[in-house]
């Protein structure tokens, strides 16, 4: 379903990994969709899916539910540069609760957090 998506899309589809079913079928697959703006597209669909179908194999016309894992996640290269503005900056210090004089450096803002995920998108 995804590849036929991609290849309408003009997407290019990489298979990575493929591991058959135990019986018929696949067990697992991961391949990557390359092009402009495709994990945009695509994210949505991460979640579990359910299939439901009359079976061509089952004589009693059945109808068969199958499930799918689908996991989708951004390739993040590591020429990425992320400026960090120090107005952006929180931080806080909070001293430990036992006689230890160390203190631990907890917390950035949600601010720069999400600044960093739309530079990185």
């Amino acid at each position: 379903m995804y590849t036929r998506w991609a290849n309408k899309n003009n997407y290019l589809v990489k298979e990575l990994d493929y591991l058959e079913g135990e019986e018929a079928g696949l067990k697992s697959v991961t391949f990557e969709i390359i092009g402009s703006n495709a994990y945009g597209y695509i994210k949505s669909e991460k979640g579990v899916h359910r299939l439901v179908r009359i079976s061509p194999f089952d004589s009693g016309g059945r109808r068969h539910t199958s499930f799918a894992s689908v996991e989708v996640l951004p390739e993040i290269s590591d020429d990425i540069e992320i400026e960090i503005n120090q107005d952006d900056l929180k931080v806080d210090t909070y001293r430990a609760s036992r006689c230890r004089s160390d203190n631990i450096l907890i917390k950035l803002l949600q601010l720069l957090e999400l600044r960093i995920y739309q530079q990185i998108l």
